[in-house]
Formats: C-alpha cells, sequence, structure tokens
C-alpha cells in the first residue's frame, strides 16, 4: 500500500560483438546455426533475430520456433521431420537438445555443439564435435567435449570450420597434384618402354621428380593459408570422395597434355629439335635430357595451377604464402644446377639456351591450359556414384526387355 511506481528497469544480456558476423558467415558456408536455450521462446526469438539466426518476423513462427515441451511429445519420424526446420528451441530441457542432436544424425548430418553446463554433456558427447566453454564451462562439459574454446566467444566456431576447411582443401591440392605427375611419368615411360625399349626417364631423374612431387610439392601446397573463398562452399558429406570430378578434369587434362608433348619429343625428339646433324648417341641424350628438363617445368608450372583448383587466378594471394614462393625457387635452381652441372650423375647434358627456351614455354603453356579447363563444367555428381546409376539403369533396362520377351513367349504357347 501506499507505493508509488518509479521506474521499471529491463536487464538485457546482449550479444558479443562478431557474433552476428560470426553467424552470417557459418550460414554462407553452408552451416546452418540453431539456438537451443532454456529461456522463454519470445526471450530466444529476440535474441535469435538480433544475431542473425532469425532473418524476420516472418521466419519466427512454428516450425522454425518451437518449445521443448512440444519437440518432446512428437514420435521419433516426426521429430526428425521437424528438426530439419527448427533454429530456435525454447524452454528446453537438456534432453531435448540430446533429442534434437539424434534427430539431426539420424537424417545424416554432421552435428556439432556447444555447451557450458554439465546439463549439456550428454548432448555434447553425443554430437559429432562437442565444443565446450574454457572459460565459464565445467569440468564435466569440458570432459565430455571434443574441442575446447579458450575464449567462450562463437565467433571462435567459424575459425575452427575455415581452417577445417583448409586442412581439408590442401589434402585435395597435394593429391592433384602428385596424381599428375604419377601418372604422366608412368605413361610415358611404359609408352616409350614398350614401343622402343629405352625410357626416357631415368631411375635417378624419377627419384628426383618424386622428391619434387612429396617433399616439396607437399610442403608448398600443404601450408596454403585459408581464405574467403572456402566459406562460401558447401560442406563436404561423410561419404563424398576424397577426389572430386574438378580435380579429375585438372588432372587429366594437365597429364593428357604432358604425356603428348613428351611422347611426341620422345618419338620425333631428334627431327623437332634439329639433332639430325649430332652423333646419334649424343641426339638421344639432348633429346632425353630436354624431355626431362620440359617434365620437371611442367611440374613446376602445374604447382601453380594445383593451389586453385576450381578458380582461374591461380596467382590469388600468392604473395602472403612466401615459403610457396621459395620452394618454387629453390626447385628451380636445384633443377639448373642438376641439368647443368651433374649431368654425370643423373645422365643429363648441357641444354643451350634454345632448349632451355623450349622447355620453359613447354611448362608455360600449362597455365592456359588449366584456365581454359577450367571453363569446362563436369556433373555434381561424384563419377563413382553417375557410374553406378548408368550401370543400375542398364540392368533394368536389361531385365524389362526380358520380361517383355518371357511374356510375348508366354502369349505364344498354344492353350
Amino acid at each position: 500500500d501506499d507505493l508509488v511506481l518509479l521506474a521499471i528497469i529491463g536487464i538485457k544480456d546482449p550479444c558479443r560483438p562478431g557474433v552476428r558476423d560470426a553467424v552470417r558467415l557459418c550460414q554462407n558456408a553452408g552451416v546452418k546455426v540453431r539456438m537451443v536455450t532454456g529461456d522463454n521462446p519470445q526471450t530466444a526469438k529476440a535474441i535469435a533475430l538480433e544475431c542473425g539466426i532469425l532473418n524476420s518476423e516472418e521466419d519466427a513462427v512454428e516450425p522454425n520456433v518451437i518449445e521443448g515441451r512440444v519437440f518432446r511429445e512428437y514420435t521419433d519420424p516426426e521429430r526428425e521431420e521437424i528438426a530439419e526446420k527448427i533454429s530456435v528451441m525454447g524452454r528446453s530441457s537438456p534432453n531435448d537438445k540430446l533429442l534434437l542432436v539424434q534427430a539431426l544424425k539420424r537424417r545424416g548430418h554432421v552435428v556439432a555443439v556447444t555447451g557450458d553446463g554439465t546439463n549439456d554433456a550428454p548432448a555434447l558427447h553425443e554430437a559429432d564435435i562437442g565444443l565446450s566453454m574454457g572459460i565459464q564451462g565445467t569440468e564435466v562439459a569440458k570432459e565430455s567435449s571434443d574441442i575446447i574454446i579458450l575464449d567462450d566467444n562463437f565467433a571462435s566456431v567459424v575459425k575452427v570450420v575455415r581452417w577445417g576447411r583448409s586442412v581439408y582443401a590442401n589434402i585435395q591440392k597435394f593429391i592433384q597434384f602428385q596424381l599428375t605427375v604419377n601418372v604422366a611419368a608412368l605413361i610415358i615411360n611404359v609408352v616409350s618402354a614398350m614401343s622402343s625399349g629405352e625410357v626416357p626417364l631415368n631411375a635417378v631423374q624419377l627419384l628426383w621428380v618424386n622428391l619434387i612431387m612429396d617433399t616439396l610439392g607437399a610442403l608448398a601446397l600443404a601450408t596454403e593459408p585459408p581464405t574467403d573463398h572456402l566459406m562460401n562452399r558447401s560442406p563436404v558429406g561423410r561419404r563424398e570422395p576424397l577426389i572430386t570430378n574438378i580435380m579429375w578434369r585438372n588432372l587429366l587434362i594437365q597429364a593428357a597434355y604432358q604425356v603428348t608433348v613428351l611422347l611426341v619429343l620422345n618419338f620425333r625428339g631428334e627431327s623437332l629439335l634439329g639433332l639430325e646433324h649430332e652423333t646419334p648417341q649424343h641426339a638421344i641424350e639432348v633429346k632425353n635430357t630436354l624431355i626431362f628438363n620440359a617434365f620437371v617445368l611442367c611440374q613446376i608450372f602445374n604447382e601453380f595451377n594445383a593451389r586453385k583448383p576450381d578458380e582461374i587466378n591461380i596467382f590469388k594471394g600468392i604473395s602472403k604464402n612466401h615459403l610457396f614462393i621459395g620452394i618454387i625457387g629453390i626447385t628451380l635452381v636445384l633443377q639448373v644446377i642438376i641439368v647443368e652441372f651433374v649431368g654425370k650423375f643423373t645422365s643429363t647434358v648441357k641444354l643451350n639456351w634454345k632448349q632451355w627456351l623450349i622447355s620453359v614455354i613447354i611448362g608455360f603453356i600449362g597455365w592456359p591450359l588449366a584456365a581454359l579447363a577450367k571453363l569446362i563444367p563436369v556433373p555434381q555428381t561424384p563419377l563413382h556414384k553417375f557410374f553406378t546409376k548408368m550401370c543400375n539403369r542398364r540392368a533394368k533396362s536389361s531385365k524389362s526387355s526380358v520380361e517383355v520377351t518371357n511374356n510375348s513367349q508366354h502369349k505364344q504357347r498354344p492353350a
């Protein structure tokens, strides 16, 4: 009684700076961000609108926004169906969070869960990737998680995604580069050995090529820093092949070019290089040295192509990767030393400036060829799935034709 209202004070727990940008980056990367909280659904909806999980009031309706009580009353099939659409879950219990994780995993999703409380431990343990908070998180939550975020900032999740994709992309770059070298070297030596009984690339030369491919190539390509382009890709599925259709396209075109040019040099090198006036032995040595030199330079130029398997501009960001530039420089210097100064060890002879120019031109053509190759569209379906579908279609068509034949024979029989 006899009280006078002076003020109504509302206390707000604001979003951290940068959370909205982090949510937007996740969404652009194909990662759907969901909020599961014990707060009132109206409070959760307001926070979700503020940080970008919900785009507008029109999105803030069921089933995008749901209460934990409603969610847990669904049957398992219904829960799986509704889990795809949920963006915000309010008034949820720890068990609701666990049910949501299980429903999403049954739908084939890769699920990451963040949490800091003891009640979050079941969901953190059940998720594919559990991320606990290093400052506010309890010991139980940390023990149940796979990754501990030391600064308790959601923006750090974006860094995890960014670096994870960078490591995966760098492995793919190295595999594309490695397979191109292997395929080209194998075909050149096998075809030459079967046709003439001699190989243009001897054991020592192949050892040097493998050193470029395995050691220096891995250092150059596996240390590429993450780029913004990685965050605009769709996530890679659990069962997606490591070698994509784009990699197959780049690999086959580069290998076919190298094999074609070097085999032409192997069989017609003396006449094309004007070595008819030389002694037969010296002409063969010059030809084989040029093939070896051109093959190594092709790999050096192709190393630039491997940096950007799906981008035409292969020089983007190259100035920031000093290790890549240094390795390319070291490889070039060592190649010059091998050809010009240690020919007795590698069975090579010195080349004149015209022959060096020919080798450089052969390698350089790989750049415009790679740019043209990237304009060729590739199917989205992985090759093994495409061939499986084709085989299934043929099997079905042959089965149906057999059934039609059997039916026609059955009709022709007398009663």
